[in-house]
Protein backbone atom coordinates (compact mmCIF):
# COMPACT_ATOMS: atom_id res chain seq x y z
CA UNK A 1 0.00 0.00 0.00
CA UNK A 2 1.65 3.61 -1.26
CA UNK A 3 1.46 6.09 1.00
CA UNK A 4 0.55 9.68 -0.10
CA UNK A 5 2.98 12.77 1.63
CA UNK A 6 1.17 15.31 2.73
CA UNK A 7 2.74 18.76 2.13
CA UNK A 8 2.55 20.95 5.25
CA UNK A 9 0.06 24.08 4.68
CA UNK A 10 2.95 26.52 4.38
CA UNK A 11 4.05 24.72 1.57
CA UNK A 12 1.13 24.47 -0.11
CA UNK A 13 0.59 28.00 0.10
CA UNK A 14 4.10 28.87 -1.35
CA UNK A 15 2.87 26.76 -4.26
CA UNK A 16 0.18 28.78 -4.80
CA UNK A 17 1.61 31.89 -3.97
CA UNK A 18 4.45 30.58 -7.22
CA UNK A 19 1.06 29.45 -10.06
CA UNK A 20 0.06 32.98 -9.12
CA UNK A 21 2.97 34.92 -9.90
CA UNK A 22 2.80 33.30 -12.81
CA UNK A 23 -0.59 34.35 -14.29
CA UNK A 24 -1.33 37.93 -15.44
CA UNK A 25 -2.96 40.08 -13.06
CA UNK A 26 -6.56 42.04 -13.80
CA UNK A 27 -6.04 44.94 -15.73
CA UNK A 28 -5.75 48.13 -14.00
CA UNK A 29 -8.32 51.02 -15.57
CA UNK A 30 -6.70 54.82 -15.34
CA UNK A 31 -8.91 57.47 -16.33
CA UNK A 32 -5.99 59.78 -18.35
CA UNK A 33 -7.15 62.93 -16.30
CA UNK A 34 -8.52 62.77 -12.54
CA UNK A 35 -10.62 65.33 -12.83
CA UNK A 36 -12.23 64.60 -16.46
CA UNK A 37 -10.26 65.59 -19.80
CA UNK A 38 -9.88 68.97 -20.82
CA UNK A 39 -12.67 70.24 -22.63
CA UNK A 40 -14.67 67.05 -21.75
CA UNK A 41 -15.44 68.21 -18.30
CA UNK A 42 -19.30 69.08 -19.37
CA UNK A 43 -19.83 65.65 -21.27
CA UNK A 44 -18.02 63.17 -18.67
CA UNK A 45 -21.46 61.66 -17.05
CA UNK A 46 -22.33 60.56 -20.82
CA UNK A 47 -21.49 56.89 -20.85
CA UNK A 48 -20.03 55.15 -23.19
CA UNK A 49 -22.07 52.58 -25.05
CA UNK A 50 -21.98 49.26 -27.55
CA UNK A 51 -22.21 50.83 -31.23
CA UNK A 52 -25.71 49.25 -32.53
CA UNK A 53 -25.18 46.56 -34.53
CA UNK A 54 -21.89 45.30 -33.15
CA UNK A 55 -22.33 44.72 -30.02
CA UNK A 56 -20.91 41.45 -30.22
CA UNK A 57 -18.07 42.76 -32.15
CA UNK A 58 -17.25 45.14 -29.14
CA UNK A 59 -17.48 48.33 -31.01
CA UNK A 60 -18.02 51.02 -28.55
CA UNK A 61 -18.93 54.93 -29.00
CA UNK A 62 -19.55 58.10 -27.07
CA UNK A 63 -16.22 57.87 -25.14
CA UNK A 64 -15.90 61.50 -23.38
CA UNK A 65 -13.68 60.18 -20.06
CA UNK A 66 -10.60 58.85 -21.87
CA UNK A 67 -8.67 56.21 -20.07
CA UNK A 68 -5.84 53.62 -20.36
CA UNK A 69 -6.98 49.99 -19.68
CA UNK A 70 -3.32 48.37 -18.31
CA UNK A 71 -2.40 44.57 -18.83
CA UNK A 72 0.55 44.00 -16.91
CA UNK A 73 2.62 40.96 -17.30
CA UNK A 74 2.80 38.53 -14.53
CA UNK A 75 5.41 38.80 -12.52
CA UNK A 76 8.99 37.75 -13.33
CA UNK A 77 8.22 38.29 -16.90
CA UNK A 78 8.10 42.08 -17.50
CA UNK A 79 10.98 42.83 -20.64
CA UNK A 80 10.98 46.82 -19.80
CA UNK A 81 8.76 47.78 -22.59
CA UNK A 82 5.46 49.07 -22.59
CA UNK A 83 3.22 50.01 -25.92
CA UNK A 84 -0.11 52.01 -25.73
CA UNK A 85 -2.58 50.61 -27.87
CA UNK A 86 -4.70 52.73 -30.07
CA UNK A 87 -8.00 50.22 -31.77
CA UNK A 88 -9.49 52.08 -34.93
CA UNK A 89 -13.02 53.07 -35.59
CA UNK A 90 -12.72 55.80 -38.18
CA UNK A 91 -12.69 57.94 -35.48
CA UNK A 92 -16.34 57.24 -35.18
CA UNK A 93 -15.98 54.35 -32.77
CA UNK A 94 -13.45 52.30 -31.53
CA UNK A 95 -13.13 48.55 -32.22
CA UNK A 96 -12.27 47.84 -28.63
CA UNK A 97 -11.78 44.11 -28.69
CA UNK A 98 -9.89 42.65 -31.98
CA UNK A 99 -7.70 46.16 -31.90
CA UNK A 100 -7.37 46.89 -28.14
CA UNK A 101 -7.92 44.61 -25.82
CA UNK A 102 -6.83 41.31 -27.61
CA UNK A 103 -3.85 42.95 -28.35
CA UNK A 104 -3.06 44.20 -24.50
CA UNK A 105 -3.53 40.58 -23.74
CA UNK A 106 -1.25 39.47 -25.95
CA UNK A 107 1.39 42.00 -25.18
CA UNK A 108 1.23 41.25 -21.75
CA UNK A 109 1.77 37.59 -22.11
CA UNK A 110 4.61 38.38 -23.79
CA UNK A 111 6.52 40.65 -21.36
CA UNK A 112 5.15 43.88 -22.67
CA UNK A 113 2.98 46.62 -20.84
CA UNK A 114 -0.16 46.93 -23.31
CA UNK A 115 -1.87 50.11 -21.90
CA UNK A 116 -5.49 49.75 -24.41
CA UNK A 117 -6.45 53.33 -24.83
CA UNK A 118 -9.68 54.85 -25.47
CA UNK A 119 -9.57 58.41 -26.67
CA UNK A 120 -12.34 61.13 -27.85
CA UNK A 121 -14.08 60.41 -31.16
CA UNK A 122 -14.54 63.77 -33.13
CA UNK A 123 -15.96 62.12 -36.20
CA UNK A 124 -18.93 60.52 -34.14
CA UNK A 125 -22.25 61.64 -35.17
CA UNK A 126 -23.01 64.86 -32.96
CA UNK A 127 -19.39 64.98 -31.57
CA UNK A 128 -18.45 68.05 -29.23
CA UNK A 129 -14.72 67.27 -30.13
CA UNK A 130 -11.95 67.97 -32.07
CA UNK A 131 -9.05 66.18 -33.84
CA UNK A 132 -6.78 67.78 -31.07
CA UNK A 133 -8.70 66.51 -28.49
CA UNK A 134 -7.41 62.87 -29.95
CA UNK A 135 -4.36 63.94 -30.26
CA UNK A 136 -3.81 65.41 -26.40
CA UNK A 137 -5.33 62.22 -25.45
CA UNK A 138 -2.62 59.70 -26.89
CA UNK A 139 0.02 61.95 -25.59
CA UNK A 140 -1.89 62.49 -22.33
CA UNK A 141 -1.80 58.29 -22.47
CA UNK A 142 2.07 58.34 -23.32
CA UNK A 143 2.55 60.68 -20.26
CA UNK A 144 0.97 58.60 -17.80
CA UNK A 145 2.90 55.47 -18.55
CA UNK A 146 5.89 57.22 -18.62
CA UNK A 147 5.04 58.16 -15.26
CA UNK A 148 4.27 54.15 -13.94
CA UNK A 149 7.52 53.41 -15.39
CA UNK A 150 9.38 52.10 -12.50
CA UNK A 151 5.45 51.29 -11.43
CA UNK A 152 5.44 48.38 -13.86
CA UNK A 153 8.88 47.82 -14.58
CA UNK A 154 9.43 49.66 -17.56
CA UNK A 155 12.41 51.59 -19.20
CA UNK A 156 11.41 55.05 -19.82
CA UNK A 157 13.25 54.79 -23.03
CA UNK A 158 11.27 51.88 -24.56
CA UNK A 159 7.24 53.22 -24.57
CA UNK A 160 5.76 52.82 -28.08
CA UNK A 161 2.69 53.70 -29.86
CA UNK A 162 0.67 51.19 -31.78
CA UNK A 163 -2.53 51.65 -33.61
CA UNK A 164 -4.97 50.34 -36.23
CA UNK A 165 -6.74 52.43 -38.74
CA UNK A 166 -7.83 55.78 -37.54
CA UNK A 167 -5.91 54.37 -34.49
CA UNK A 168 -2.78 54.15 -36.64
CA UNK A 169 -3.45 57.95 -37.53
CA UNK A 170 -3.44 58.60 -34.45
CA UNK A 171 -0.24 57.27 -33.89
CA UNK A 172 1.77 58.91 -36.50
CA UNK A 173 0.09 61.98 -35.44
CA UNK A 174 1.18 61.79 -31.91
CA UNK A 175 4.56 61.08 -33.00
CA UNK A 176 4.03 64.53 -35.06
CA UNK A 177 3.09 66.47 -32.32
CA UNK A 178 4.31 65.19 -29.50
CA UNK A 179 6.83 66.77 -26.54
CA UNK A 180 9.46 66.72 -24.08
CA UNK A 181 6.96 67.79 -21.31
CA UNK A 182 6.78 70.80 -19.32
CA UNK A 183 9.19 70.96 -16.00
CA UNK A 184 6.91 73.61 -14.73
CA UNK A 185 3.90 71.81 -15.29
CA UNK A 186 1.61 71.61 -11.34
CA UNK A 187 0.66 68.05 -12.81
CA UNK A 188 3.56 65.71 -12.25
CA UNK A 189 2.07 63.43 -15.45
CA UNK A 190 2.30 66.73 -17.78
CA UNK A 191 5.90 67.31 -16.56
CA UNK A 192 6.98 63.58 -18.71
CA UNK A 193 7.34 63.55 -22.32
CA UNK A 194 4.59 62.49 -24.95
CA UNK A 195 7.20 61.24 -27.56
CA UNK A 196 6.87 57.48 -28.16
CA UNK A 197 10.37 56.10 -28.83
CA UNK A 198 8.83 53.94 -31.50
CA UNK A 199 5.78 53.27 -33.19
CA UNK A 200 3.88 50.61 -35.60
CA UNK A 201 1.05 51.77 -37.91
CA UNK A 202 -1.13 48.94 -38.27
CA UNK A 203 -3.07 49.78 -41.58
CA UNK A 204 -3.09 53.01 -40.89
CA UNK A 205 -5.24 56.21 -41.88
CA UNK A 206 -3.69 59.35 -43.14
CA UNK A 207 -0.85 57.49 -44.69
CA UNK A 208 -0.44 60.39 -47.59
CA UNK A 209 -0.35 63.25 -44.29
CA UNK A 210 2.22 61.34 -42.69
CA UNK A 211 4.76 61.02 -45.46
CA UNK A 212 4.32 64.52 -46.57
CA UNK A 213 5.47 65.23 -42.72
CA UNK A 214 8.43 62.54 -42.63
CA UNK A 215 11.79 63.55 -40.96
CA UNK A 216 15.26 62.62 -39.95
CA UNK A 217 13.77 62.87 -35.94
CA UNK A 218 10.80 60.73 -36.71
CA UNK A 219 11.12 57.69 -34.24
CA UNK A 220 12.12 54.13 -35.94
CA UNK A 221 8.90 52.76 -37.07
CA UNK A 222 7.43 49.22 -37.96
CA UNK A 223 4.54 49.41 -40.90
CA UNK A 224 1.94 45.69 -41.19
CA UNK A 225 -0.72 45.97 -43.67
CA UNK A 226 -2.00 43.69 -46.32
CA UNK A 227 -1.68 43.65 -49.89
CA UNK A 228 -5.87 43.81 -50.64
CA UNK A 229 -6.44 46.54 -48.20
CA UNK A 230 -7.94 49.98 -49.70
CA UNK A 231 -5.43 51.92 -51.84
CA UNK A 232 -5.20 54.55 -49.47
CA UNK A 233 -3.68 52.20 -47.30
CA UNK A 234 -2.27 49.25 -49.36
CA UNK A 235 -0.72 51.61 -52.05
CA UNK A 236 0.12 54.25 -49.90
CA UNK A 237 1.98 52.56 -46.93
CA UNK A 238 5.49 51.83 -49.07
CA UNK A 239 5.21 55.10 -49.94
CA UNK A 240 5.56 56.10 -46.02
CA UNK A 241 8.31 53.24 -46.03
CA UNK A 242 10.30 54.76 -48.59
CA UNK A 243 10.24 58.27 -46.88
CA UNK A 244 11.26 57.09 -43.57
CA UNK A 245 14.16 55.21 -45.04
CA UNK A 246 15.22 58.20 -47.22
CA UNK A 247 15.50 60.20 -44.17
CA UNK A 248 17.18 58.06 -42.61
CA UNK A 249 14.83 56.73 -39.85
CA UNK A 250 15.30 53.22 -38.55
CA UNK A 251 11.96 51.18 -40.71
CA UNK A 252 10.48 48.11 -41.41
CA UNK A 253 7.66 47.08 -43.19
CA UNK A 254 5.52 43.71 -43.79
CA UNK A 255 2.97 43.51 -46.55
CA UNK A 256 0.53 40.38 -45.98
CA UNK A 257 -0.35 38.69 -49.40
CA UNK A 258 -3.91 38.66 -48.02
CA UNK A 259 -5.87 40.18 -44.77
CA UNK A 260 -7.87 43.00 -45.88
CA UNK A 261 -9.01 45.68 -43.61
CA UNK A 262 -9.21 45.33 -39.68
CA UNK A 263 -7.98 41.96 -38.84
CA UNK A 264 -6.60 42.98 -35.46
CA UNK A 265 -5.97 40.22 -33.49
CA UNK A 266 -8.32 37.04 -34.52
CA UNK A 267 -8.14 32.75 -34.41
CA UNK A 268 -6.85 31.40 -37.34
CA UNK A 269 -4.45 29.88 -39.36
CA UNK A 270 -3.96 33.02 -41.66
CA UNK A 271 0.06 34.04 -42.09
CA UNK A 272 -1.94 37.90 -41.40
CA UNK A 273 -2.59 36.06 -37.99
CA UNK A 274 0.65 35.95 -36.96
CA UNK A 275 1.80 39.82 -37.67
CA UNK A 276 2.26 40.38 -33.48
CA UNK A 277 5.23 37.96 -33.89
CA UNK A 278 7.12 40.33 -36.32
CA UNK A 279 6.10 43.28 -33.77
CA UNK A 280 8.35 41.26 -30.95
CA UNK A 281 11.44 40.36 -33.33
CA UNK A 282 11.20 44.23 -34.47
CA UNK A 283 11.41 45.10 -30.73
CA UNK A 284 14.40 43.01 -30.17
CA UNK A 285 16.16 44.35 -33.65
CA UNK A 286 15.84 47.67 -32.54
CA UNK A 287 16.52 47.29 -28.94
CA UNK A 288 13.85 47.75 -27.47
CA UNK A 289 12.88 44.52 -25.96
CA UNK A 290 15.22 43.13 -23.14
CA UNK A 291 15.79 39.24 -23.68
CA UNK A 292 14.21 36.56 -21.69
Amino acid sequence: MHHVKLLPVTALFALFLSARSLLAAEPIVLPLWEGGAPGAKAYRDRPERPVVGHEADGWIEEINDPSLTVYLPAEGTAKGTAIVVAPGGGHRFLAADHEGHAVGRWLAEHGIVGAVLKYRLYRQTGSPYHRGDAIADGERAVRVVRSHADQWHVRPDRIGFMGFSAGGDLTMAVGQESDAGDAAADDPIDRASSRPDFQVPVYPGGVAEATAQVTAGTMPTLLICAVDDRDSIAAEVPNLYLALRKAGVPVELHIYGSGGHGFGIRSGSRAVNRWPNRVVEWLHDVGKLDKR
